[in-house]
């Protein structure tokens, strides 16, 4: 059983926070748009850290990480990428990936719109967490929390950081 703290769109913002609520994680995963190395470094050094690079991402940030990252967590196939869509409307970069080879759990960023869907027809969890930074356009700053339990998902949690 592992507990998935999950984060987006910081934009080289860092709040003490992240940590408080990412204590009784065991992994973080940033889906992109970090926005800086040093938020990046704070979160690595913290937990177990995975991460993909956003398009807002500058040159350090794409070469310590990949566009798109696919793994195993626990028996949950897991795929992340900044600009992914969601269910009925995945992005053109990512959807033919997708339908060809379903992932248990999807994650991307981007939208900076907090969205936690299931997929019916793929059979796949979507998430996107928001965003945890400034910048933007939305009016609350989230994070979202899970457990990943064998190759079921349990207590999500959305976590708001205010404005």
């Amino acid at each position: 059983m592992k507990k998935i703290g999950i984060i987006s769109d910081t934009h080289a913002h860092w709040d003490p926070r992240y940590l408080h609520y990412f204590e009784p994680c065991d992994e973080i995963w940033h889906a992109g748009d970090i926005g800086s190395v040093e938020v990046a470094r704070q979160l690595a050094e913290f937990r177990t850290f995975r991460a993909v690079f956003g398009n807002c991402d500058g040159g350090d940030l794409r070469t310590m990480f990949t566009e798109k990252l696919r793994w195993k967590c626990e028996e949950v196939d897991v795929l992340m990428k900044h600009i992914g869509g969601y269910p009925g409307n995945y992005d053109p970069s990512i959807r033919s990936q997708i339908f060809a080879r379903p992932p248990q759990l999807f994650i991307s960023g981007h939208s900076h719109i907090l969205k936690v869907k299931y997929d019916r027809t793929l059979n796949l969890l979507h998430i996107n967490p928001g965003a945890a930074g400034l910048q933007g356009w939305h009016k609350e700053r989230t994070l979202v929390r899970l457990t990943i339990d064998g190759n079921r998902f349990t207590d999500c949690e959305v976590i708001t950081l205010g404005r």
